[in-house]
């Protein structure tokens, strides 16, 4: 089997990986801050992690995710004061959209979704073990901050050198005091804000609540330990979320905070020229309003490598719509098959080896992709050649859920129907169009790519009638 390896934000190297225990990999994913519906960015990132999770199976390991929920922090204070609302009733719909949302997308269940909330106690404990340890301090009005000059190794992550980071720059700026502009919270105190939307506890240090640093520290640590197999996020996580987050933990535990980080890049909108039936869609419902299809957006997403940047156009959405279409109608395919071919075994054995050395390979999903439809342009020759060997045909389906159990590509057939539709549609308004200006050659093309999809037309005095039969496949 080949060695597993993944790209270390920590020593910029793609290196071998193989959790601590050698059986289950203890990973933690930053999930979102529930005060509005998570953008597709968001959700570019937690797709990569979910193709991690299901490759570390592949792999034969176990996994147990921890993906937290952020339920207090500044954007949700405000939102409440805004609303005159608690957090809590700021937070809970938001938290039912993003589950609504992740399984729209196919993204697996974590083994824990801790709420930041629910982990106050830990949070304080955190906090006084850093005080003890003398890298944190209290300022006059109660808040408590760690005192990065007192970390020597602080900046290892980000690369940044601590004399580099000024007041306001690259630092999230708040109004609490503190002695140096570079020390980050760990608890800020409360006003009278906080505690009238419910964001306020009891402390040591007196009425409070938690950084947003602290939070992931302290939750990630309680479910999975003082040392995590994986830590992955966004790009923009590096610092200083997760900068902090390995300054407190390991200031704390002594201990290293994460053997491996791995970091997702953006998802881009500037620039991006969308389809009029697309549009500039930002978040999970307007996909959903826009007919494309969890599995559609998986096969965006994976076509481009998780460490390079992603735009987001509609072109690239529509290629996405019809390629989800085309496994779809192999999957079909290859279940009503009788029979194959010894060819058809050597397809799905090329296919188990290069789509397990690719997704191996820093999560090489472009890669495996190329292989999975490389294999049925060659099991759709073979079983256009009618072949009636039973073993060849079960390895062929057996290595196509294989990898499709990991890309996850395969369209609901209602969405695939109301999808086709859609398109087909699309198709006749295009031919209309170009009819109307003489252009037969356009339409004609248009027909043809409808015929390939085994739509038949027919042209009356009502407007054009269509319906699918059942074609050869190509």
């Amino acid at each position: 089997m080949p060695e597993f390896r993944l790209y270390n934000t920590l020593t910029r190297t793609v290196e071998p990986f193989v959790p601590a225990d050698g059986e289950t990999v203890k990973l933690y994913t930053c999930g979102p801050t529930v005060y509005n519906p998570a953008h597709l960015g968001n959700f570019r990132t937690f797709l990569f992690e979910d193709l991690m999770r299901r490759v570390l199976r592949l792999r034969g390991w176990k996994v147990e995710q921890v993906m937290n929920l952020t339920d207090v922090d500044d954007k949700i204070i405000k939102r409440a004061t805004e609303q005159g609302r608690t957090i809590t009733q700021v937070t809970d719909p938001i938290v039912t959209i993003f589950h609504e949302d992740r399984k729209y997308l196919r993204i697996e269940d974590a083994e824990h979704y801790p709420r930041a909330t629910d982990y106050i106690p830990q949070m304080i404990a955190l906090v006084e073990r850093l005080v003890a340890n003398g890298v944190a301090y209290q300022a006059e009005d109660g808040s408590v901050y760690f005192a990065i000059a007192r970390f020597p190794s602080y900046g290892r992550l980000s690369r940044l050198d601590t004399r580099e980071i000024q007041s306001g720059a690259r630092v999230a700026q708040d109004d609490y005091s503190k002695e140096n502009a570079q020390d980050f919270a760990l608890w800020k105190s409360a006003k009278p804000e906080d505690e009238a939307c419910g964001a306020a506890w009891d402390s040591p240090w007196g009425r409070g609540r938690p950084g947003w640093h602290l939070e992931c520290s302290a939750m990630a640590m309680s479910i999975l330990g003082e040392t995590l197999d994986l830590h992955a996020g966004g790009i923009d996580l590096v610092f200083p979320h997760h900068e902090d987050e390995i300054a407190q933990s390991e200031a704390a535990t002594g201990k290293p905070f994460a053997r491996c980080w791995c970091h997702g890049e953006f998802l881009l909108t500037d620039g991006a020229k969308m389809a009029k039936r697309v549009g500039n869609v930002q978040n999970v419902e307007g996909l959903r309003a826009a007919g494309i299809s969890g599995a559609a957006v998986r096969h965006f997403v994976f076509s481009t490598h998780y460490r390079k940047q992603l735009n987001l156009a509609g072109e690239a959405l529509e290629g996405s719509m019809e390629a989800v279409r085309r496994v779809g109608d192999f999957a079909e395919r290859l279940r009503a098959a009788k029979g194959g071919t010894r060819a058809l075994e050597d397809a799905a054995d090329r296919l188990e080896n290069e789509a397990r050395a690719a997704l191996f390979d820093d999560l090489n999903a472009p890669n495996a992709m190329a292989a999975l439809f490389e294999f049925i342009r060659a099991a759709n020759k073979e079983l256009d050649a009618g072949g009636t060997e039973a073993g060849p045909l079960r390895r062929a389906r057996e290595v196509f859920a294989l990898v499709d159990g990991i890309l996850d590509l395969q369209p609901d057939r209602a969405v695939a129907d109301a999808e086709l539709a859609s398109w087909v549609e699309a198709q006749l308004r295009a031919r209309a169009e170009a009819r109307s200006r003489r252009d037969f050659p356009a339409a004609d093309a248009i027909r043809a790519a409808l015929d390939a999809r085994g739509i038949v037309i027919e042209d009356t005095a009502a407007g054009t009638r269509w319906k699918q039969v059942q074609k050869k496949a190509d």
